[in-house]
């Protein structure tokens, strides 16, 4: 398999070519290309099957890079990465069916974790294409569903047609978002849900793309009290739910839609299995957890909250009795040993290294690494490799 890195940024470029595990996954071929021109007459010659693509670059900017490939049908997979966290970007990708999108700067495991996510789509998507002559399979169509369903609840253009065909025909339907507590892995249930709401002719349920732990339930208006009350049965893990808002066609989502994410922003949820004080205590070990994974993301009070179903100064509170330190002092300490271990043991550049670990700003880094460590990142190398040459 053939991977394309697109950017204008050499040491981005450097960066993402260190980090990926391509080898492992199967890539044996790596092509870099510096402005989207270039990338494009790469695509043209060499038909990579992977694609990663800086968003913002001079001349062809890599919005302009999936227009073209979703105008030429391609069957690869394209991920963008750029350091804007802009929702219309958002909104691009899924309108024209890219992987996923990553915010710079890049953590190695969530970026190896897409990876890994690609080459499966794309391995799966290339069985169909290769074994079955007409038609996709189930899999594919929902996938193509919930970006449909978010693009809608997300105010982009959207085709109804393949929603209004993953529902039974009614004159009105209601709208109800279900929040999953993400550490219990939400999509077996919202697949569970799916495939009973379609067995029934009663609705279908829609795994949002923009936030993997909220899901999107349509039901035949009327049908909802039954709906929760199977729920209530099946389900085993905690889930916030905002119901109330009714459409006559799916054409209406993207008004009726930010009502409820409203209300669930502003804590207006009910919700079924809630979680006892043992649960509590044992989301605080997977939040100490998450945060050692994810140190090196852009990680918030409010991400944790929305995440784990905790308020803010519960997590900060809670944390602090956990780890006898606050979360910052927590992620700057993780942060520092890893870029230790980096400075001892490879030859990346302290930049490229300042990039990994999410800062920006090479200066800052290094100003807050001899704050903890008590030197420069620069002298911390060169006093280790001093001791190895003894």
């Amino acid at each position: 398999m053939k991977a394309l890195i697109v950017d204008d940024e050499f040491n981005v470029r450097d960066v993402i070519r260190h980090l990926g595990q391509w080898e492992q996954h199967g890539i044996n071929q790596l092509l870099e290309a510096s402005n989207g021109d270039e990338a494009k007459k790469l695509i043209e010659k060499e038909s990579p099957e992977l694609i990663f693509t800086d968003v913002k670059m001079p001349g062809m900017s890599g919005i302009d890079i999936i227009e073209w490939l979703d105008s030429i049908s391609y069957t690869g997979k394209v991920v963008l990465i750029t350091g804007y966290d802009d929702y219309s970007f958002m909104r691009k990708a899924i309108q024209f069916r890219s992987f996923d999108y990553l915010l710079k700067p890049i953590e190695a495991d969530a970026f190896n974790h897409t990876l890994a996510e690609a080459v499966k789509s794309w391995s799966e998507e290339e069985e169909t294409r290769v074994y079955q002559e007409t038609g996709v399979y189930d899999d594919v169509k929902k996938f193509r569903s919930n970006q449909l369903v978010t693009a809608a609840c997300m105010g982009e253009i959207f085709d109804p047609d393949p929603i209004e065909a993953c529902l039974p025909a009614a004159d009105k339907y209601d709208l109800t978002l279900l929040s999953f507590y993400q550490m219990h892995h939400p999509d077996p249930y919202i697949q569970l849900l799916a495939d009973e709401l379609m067995d029934s002719r009663t609705g279908n349920a829609f795994a949002l793309q923009n936030e993997q732990n909220l899901c999107l339930v349509i039901t035949i208006s009327g049908q909802w009290l039954s709906v929760e009350e199977s729920i209530s049965k099946q389900f085993d893990i905690p889930v916030r739910l905002v119901s109330g808002e009714s459409i006559t066609s799916v054409k209406e989502i993207p008004d009726a839609y930010p009502l409820l994410h409203k209300a669930m922003e502003d804590q207006n949820f009910r919700s079924i299995h809630r979680l006892n004080e043992l649960d509590a205590a044992r989301r605080m070990e997977d939040i100490v957890t998450y945060v050692e994974t994810y140190y090196m993301e852009d990680l918030t009070l409010e991400r944790l909250a929305s995440i784990f179903f905790l308020s803010r100064e519960h997590i900060s509170r809670k944390f602090k009795e956990e780890t006898g330190t606050t979360i910052s002092k927590f992620i700057t300490q993780q942060r520092t040993e890893q870029a230790k271990s980096w400075l001892k043991d490879t030859e990346e550049s302290i930049y490229s290294i300042s990039l990994m670990l999410g800062y920006q700003d090479e200066k800052y880094f290094s100003k807050l690494f001899k704050k903890v460590v008590g030197i420069t990142p620069f002298e911390y190398r060169n006093s280790e490799k001093a001791v190895k040459k003894q």
